[in-house]
C-alpha cells in the first residue's frame, strides 16, 4: 500500500524538491504552503507522515503539531533553520518524532522518512519468510534454515533495510545514510565491512545480498 507524506513549508522550492525525492521512492505526496492549509489537508486526506517547517504563515509548525497531537499519533518530522537545543527539546515535548535542521540533504531526509515509517509500523508487522530466511522485526530475531543466528544491532538494521528494498540496486551512500543515520560521518567502507560479516552469518542465504558492480548492493531472494 502506497504511503502518503504531507510536506508543509512556505518555500515552494523546498516542497517541490522533497516531493521529487519522495515520489522517486514510491510515496504519494501532498503540499501545504502554510499551517492552516496543512491542517485542512490532514483533515481531508489519509496521511501517513508529516514534514512540518517550523516557520510558516497562518499557523506555525508548533501550532500545527499541537493541533494534530490532540487527535493523532501520525509520525511528524519538524524542519527548522534554527539548531538550538532548547528548540529541539520543545519540539519533542510537543510530540515531534524527528527534528531536522536546515540545510540538509533531501536523500538523507527521505531515509529518515523510511526509517520512521518502518519503526512506527512495527506493531503491524509479521515475521518475514524469505525462502529459508526468517526475519522478525518485533522480536528482533533472524533464523536461517530454522536455526537462530546472532546479529549485532547494526547488522540487524542493515538486513532489514536491504529486505525492505528487495530487488532494488542500492548505492553505498544510501545504505550508509539510512542505517547509520544522517549524523554519521564515518568511512563508506563501513558498509562493505558489515555486508561481508552479514553474508558470512547468513550462510547459504548470504547469496541473497548481491553486489551490483559500480553501484552497491541488491537484496534478491532466490529459489
Amino acid at each position: 500500500m502506497t504511503k502518503s507524506v504531507l510536506i508543509a513549508d512556505d518555500e515552494e522550492r523546498m516542497r517541490k524538491l522533497l516531493c521529487d525525492f519522495l515520489k522517486k521512492e514510491g510515496y504519494a505526496t501532498f503540499e501545504a504552503e502554510n499551517g492552516k492549509q496543512a491542517l485542512e489537508i490532514f483533515a481531508s486526506q489519509e496521511i501517513d507522515l508529516l514534514i512540518l517547517d517550523v516557520m510558516m504563515p497562518e499557523f506555525d509548525g508548533w501550532a500545527v503539531l499541537r493541533d494534530i497531537r490532540k487527535k493523532s499519533t501520525v509520525p511528524i518530522i519538524m524542519l527548522t533553520a534554527r539548531g538550538e537545543e532548547s528548540d529541539e527539546l520543545f519540539g519533542f515535548e510537543l510530540g515531534a518524532d524527528e527534528y531536522v535542521t536546515k540545510p540538509f540533504s533531501p536523500q538523507i531526509l527521505v531515509a529518515r522518512v523510511q526509517a520512521l515509517l518502518r519503526r512506527t509500523s512495527n506493531k503491524n508487522l509479521s515475521p518475514r519468510l524469505l525462502n529459508g530466511l526468517e526475519i522478525d522485526e518485533i522480536a528482533h530475531y533472524v533464523y536461517v534454515n530454522k536455526q537462530s543466528i546472532d546479529l549485532t544491532p547494526k547488522e540487524f538494521e542493515l538486513l532489514l533495510y536491504l529486505a525492505d528494498h528487495e530487488g532494488r540496486a542500492l548505492k553505498r551512500e544510501q545504505i550508509l545514510n539510512a542505517v547509520w543515520n544522517y549524523d554519521y560521518y564515518g568511512d563508506i567502507r563501513t558498509v562493505d565491512a558489515h555486508i561481508k560479516n552479514l553474508r558470512l552469518k547468513l550462510g547459504d542465504k548470504g547469496d541473497y545480498i548481491q553486489t551490483v558492480r559500480g553501484v552497491g548492493y541488491r537484496f534478491e531472494v532466490t529459489s
